[in-house]
């Protein structure tokens, strides 16, 4: 009967980890995707400047590395392929002389891509100063 009890044990304890390793995660829309959840997909930068000149840039930023396919100008969210990558960008206003934008990257299969995050982070930073 003990033997039993271990393989009922072990196989919840795997079904568990499977799902942990292989579940959801949200976007920065608030939709929830499959993928690998607790991985580094963001990043978080403020800007003195207005929310509707920072959606610009970013529009401009994922329209020159990608296809920009989704555009919600109300929650002021942009949608694109980077190559095989999703990318997403978000702007809200913090105050009304300060604005955050979040870039959010991911790959093909659900798994983050932090370092493309940062690149697109940086590119509509670098286009804000011209």
């Amino acid at each position: 009967m003990a033997h039993m009890k271990e393989k009922v044990l072990a196989l919840v304890l795997g079904s568990c980890l499977v799902v942990l390793l292989t579940g959801c995660y949200s976007t920065i829309d608030g939709r929830t995707k499959a993928g690998i959840p607790f991985q580094k997909d963001r990043f978080v930068s403020l800007y003195e400047r207005p929310v509707d000149q920072i959606f610009a840039a970013a529009k401009e930023v994922l329209s020159h590395n990608g296809t920009l396919y989704g555009e919600n100008t109300i929650a002021k969210t942009l949608e694109a392929k980077v190559d095989t990558r999703t990318v997403r960008v978000k702007v809200e206003e913090v105050d009304p002389k300060t604005s955050r934008v979040t870039v959010q990257a991911r790959k093909k299969g659900g798994t983050a891509d932090a370092d493309l995050a940062s690149e697109i982070d940086k590119q509509i930073g670098m286009r804000l100063v011209k």
